[in-house]
């Protein structure tokens, strides 16, 4: 047995028995177990190396970990408008319809054929206008019978007096009797009755054939005609010809809660009530006009009175029949603070509004408020004038968050003609 010579790499106790002339396996694997643990040292450095360079490029560049940007808070984008001083009209907005001064429907007043039609649909007449004619002729016939019965009368009568002036003639000589006389006197005062009657009746077919002729009751525009010439009409039709409206001026009638009753007859005690009339999407103004009465009841069903307003209507905006909002001048309040509605936000216990101060971060106010007209609000504690207000992008705000303003609301502002 040869003994072999102790490795380096190895335990000095280690030992091993070769054949003779043999290379050692463990001497040959020791080169190789270097080369790898050399090679794995270096590429940890290397990567050590790269992470700690782009950790400070990253750096350099402001680059900061997840957790750190979610502790830093972004900016939350919103629009402002300033709070401002400005007369403020007060209105009270109560639902109505407009209606026409004079509503007639157009019906024959005698039993006949409509000869003939003389207006055309939507057309303006005038009082007095004829707008169609029945077949007259009977109505003619009866008046010429009654003429000739006054005269027939009036030569009996004429017959009856010659001979009571020869009655009287005679009397007074002692020819007659009284008692001839009266008798004869009676016979001159009943046909002067008759004749009398006569007139009557003439007055009464001279009325018949008037109405014949179907005349404009007054001014106004005629609507749809819903009988054709040639059918026969009558008195006691409910169908009507057709339908005469005059809209110049008009009525607008409308109801309020019944707790606005006395601030609404206060502000009549002052002077003039203005009403303004706009379309059901309350956006259009259509007539201007004033109150004419309030209702002198309110509904108990309801909780709600009416009140009626009188427009000029020159335009004919207001059409018979169409729903409009009726807006009262209640009174207008001066130098009012207003903010738009959409700064108006409500929480738990108060109204309150997010106001953006000059280092732009957002700030709870809380804030009391009045009435609102044409989308305004009017502020009466909690905010200064100048002040900005957040009108949009409020549900991302918490206190003191920084805000990005992208959509700056112009500085003046007029509110319209609206009410609350």
């Amino acid at each position: 047995m040869v003994q072999c010579g102790i490795p380096p790499a190895f335990g000095l106790n280690q030992m091993t028995t070769e054949r003779p002339g043999a290379m050692s396996s463990t001497s040959a694997a020791a080169p190789r177990r270097f080369k790898w643990r050399a090679r794995n040292i270096a590429i940890t450095v290397v990567l050590l190396a790269l992470a700690t360079g782009v950790g400070l490029h990253l750096a350099r560049r402001g680059v900061v970990p997840a957790e750190a940007a979610r502790d830093r808070a972004t900016a939350v984008p919103v629009s402002v408008a300033k709070a401002g001083h400005q007369d403020v009209p007060i209105y009270l907005v109560g639902l109505g319809t407009a209606q026409a001064t004079f509503t007639v429907g157009i019906h024959s007043q005698v039993d006949g054929k409509l000869q003939d039609v003389f207006f055309k649909e939507g057309q303006h007449v005038k009082k007095g206008d004829v707008l169609a004619k029945i077949d007259p002729r009977l109505f003619q016939a009866a008046l010429d019978a009654a003429k000739a019965k006054k005269a027939q009368d009036e030569a009996q009568l004429v017959s009856l007096q010659k001979d009571l002036d020869r009655f009287k003639t005679l009397g007074s000589k002692g020819f007659e009797t009284q008692q001839n006389l009266d008798q004869q006197q009676g016979k001159v005062d009943t046909t002067k009755a008759t004749i009398a009657a006569d007139e009557a009746q003439i007055e009464t077919a001279q009325t018949q054939l008037d109405y014949t002729d179907i005349r404009a009751p007054s001014d106004g525009r005629m609507g749809v005609r819903l009988i054709d010439p040639g059918n026969v009409v009558r008195a006691s039709d409910t169908a009507s010809i057709a339908m005469l409206v005059l809209t110049q001026p008009a009525f607008v009638t409308f109801t309020l809660p019944a707790d606005t009753l006395d601030n609404v007859r206060d502000a009549q005690k002052r002077g003039s009530v203005e009403v303004l009339a706009y379309d059901r999407d309350n956006k259009r103004e259509l007539s201007s006009g004033t109150l004419a009465t309030i209702d002198n009841i309110i509904d108990p069903t309801t909780a709600t009175y009416k009140l009626k307003a009188t427009f000029a209507n020159a335009d004919e905006k207001l059409w018979p029949g169409e729903f409009v909002n009726a807006r009262l001048h209640l009174d207008t309040l001066r130098n009012a603070l207003i903010v738009p509605d959409a700064a108006i936000q409500r929480g738990p216990n108060n109204l309150f509004v997010w106001a953006v101060g000059d280092d732009n971060t957002a700030t709870m106010k809380p804030v009391k408020v009045g009435p609102s007209t044409g989308g305004m609000t009017v502020v009466t504690s909690g905010l200064n004038d100048g002040e900005r207000v957040v009108t949009g992008g409020q549900y991302k705000l918490r206190k003191g968050a920084p805000v990005s303003i992208t959509d700056k609301v112009p500085d003046e502002k007029g509110p319209d003609d609206g009410a609350s």
